[in-house]
């Protein structure tokens, strides 16, 4: 005959809790993988066709509205006048650029 004294039943009951646990952690990350499917693909009704005409006339008055929009300015330059036409690229010397500055050990402070 089995006697399962208390501590054991504890002991079986507190292992089966954790093992499903264990599982419910395990599984929990490809749960949240699994795409949501979606039967109900159109929940909309279809447009009448009144309502497709009143967004006809609403997409023309957009449109219209749009071109009652005049252009943009030609950013102003207050200098422009006292500017020569290309700037002159700045002279590289070939001294300077190929040779680093030798610096000098000592600093007069």
């Amino acid at each position: 005959m089995l006697c399962w004294s208390l501590e054991n039943t504890r002991s079986l009951f507190m292992r089966a809790l954790r093992l499903a646990v264990a599982i419910m952690l395990l599984a929990s990350p490809a749960v949240a993988q699994i795409p949501k499917l979606n039967l109900l693909q159109d929940n909309k009704p279809a447009k009448t066709q009144d309502e497709k005409d009143a967004e006809d006339a609403q997409q023309k008055a957009y449109k219209e509205s749009l071109k009652k929009i005049p252009d943009a300015k030609a950013p102003s330059d207050p200098w422009g006048s006292v500017r020569t036409d290309a700037p002159a690229p700045p002279a590289k010397s070939a001294s300077s650029s190929s040779k680093p500055k030798a610096k000098s050990g000592t600093t007069a402070n």
